[in-house]
């Protein structure tokens, strides 16, 4: 895919992807649950619910729209649920949102570099 050219079914559907993870990131509870898994990846709803001051339910309901967002995965061990970071999502934010604009800055940072180098040559 070049230039950005979606058809219209499929930019729906991108929007609808992201906007999901925008809603998901944009709680400070929910990125800090992210942020445990980050640490400890692989937990229980009791072992993330130790962390936070809330009920079980209201970590639950977090938890949900995290999985909804496709940044949590969820795998039954037994009858253990264990919760996992999917940082995938987070990757392709950065893809498109973050990293185009990081990009700029590299280049022109290396042009100057190579603008210095010259006239310190010359």
């Amino acid at each position: 895919m070049t230039g950005g050219n979606l058809t219209c079914s499929q930019m729906v559907a991108y929007n609808r992807d992201m906007d999901n993870i925008f809603k998901a990131l944009a709680d400070s509870t929910r990125r800090q649950l992210l942020d445990q898994l980050f640490v400890k990846n692989g937990q229980t709803l009791s072992e993330l619910c130790d962390r936070l001051e809330m009920t079980r339910q209201s970590v639950t309901k977090h938890l949900l729209l995290l999985e909804e967002a496709g940044l949590v995965i969820v795998e039954w061990h037994g009858r253990n649920k264990l919760h996992y970071l999917n940082a995938a999502p987070i990757g392709e934010i950065y893809d498109r949102w973050i990293g185009k604009y990081d990009r700029h800055r590299v280049e022109a940072l290396r042009e100057l570099k190579s603008k210095l180098e010259e006239d310190h040559h010359v």
